[in-house]
């Protein structure tokens, strides 16, 4: 029997439930390296919107570690921003809307006075990464009254 396009596996449920929100390997590697620069931070703040990986409080500055499936990474180049090939009527509505989610609140963090940094899946190479951590201690700290 045929499945419709709203059924899924047990397989492909379990699958998906092992894709994690935090934590990930890419956000891992990006905190190992960031704090082996001499950079410290805070993780997922709930006070800012769209709970930010990285947040520079002193610098007003947070980083989003975002992987290229999920977040649509918009690199023409980039290999893991492809579409699935089957259920596209679900696929693309759900990945656009992480998109346009994610424009959202980059522009509510910039418009509350927040330095936003991306960091995408495809982009964690140590030479990447030394650049993002060199822009992110490149922004002076607010002075501590």
């Amino acid at each position: 029997m045929a499945k419709t396009t709203n059924e899924t596996s047990p397989e492909r449920s379990a699958q998906m439930a092992r894709v994690r929100g935090r934590d990930t390997k890419p956000e891992m590697r990006v905190r190992r390296a960031l704090h082996a620069a001499g950079l410290r931070y805070r993780l997922h703040a709930k006070g800012l919107p769209g709970r930010p990986d990285l947040i520079f409080p002193s610098r007003r500055a947070v980083v989003f570690v975002h992987g290229c499936f999920w977040h649509r990474h918009p690199d023409p180049d980039c290999k893991l921003a492809r579409l699935p090939k089957s259920r596209l009527d679900f696929w693309l509505p759900k990945l656009e809307g992480n998109r346009a989610r994610d424009e959202r609140v980059k522009a509510e963090l910039k418009r509350l006075g927040w330095k936003v940094f991306e960091v995408w899946e495809c982009q964690i190479k140590d030479d990447d990464l030394r650049a993002v951590a060199k822009r992110i201690k490149a922004i002076r700290p607010r002075p501590t009254h």
